[in-house]
């Protein structure tokens, strides 16, 4: 039996790729505070992104990391994400 590939879509360029492979954004509604969730087992609200600073700035630009997360997104958690890409691309 073939185990099933969970797959997200990315919030910046709508690409659809492999869970695992994308970076997620979680909101707790208890805490009321945005994470980036690396287990993929945070409790909340979450949305993906792909680990590429294009995409993160698709998704600034066009405000759908917030609609997706149904919040305002400050710029301290965009330049959060900036630097998690950047990390991870090392």
């Amino acid at each position: 039996m073939v185990k099933k590939i969970p797959i997200r879509k990315c919030t910046g360029c709508g690409e659809r790729r492999p869970k695992k492979e994308l970076i997620r954004v979680v909101y707790n509604k208890n805490n009321e505070e945005v994470n980036i969730d690396k287990t993929g087992k945070l409790p909340g609200r979450g949305a993906y992104i792909c680990p590429e600073i294009e995409c993160l700035k698709k998704a600034k630009k066009a405000n759908s990391l917030s609609r997706a997360l149904k919040i305002s997104i400050s710029d301290e958690i965009y330049n959060k994400l900036m630097e998690e890409i950047d990390i991870m691309k090392d």
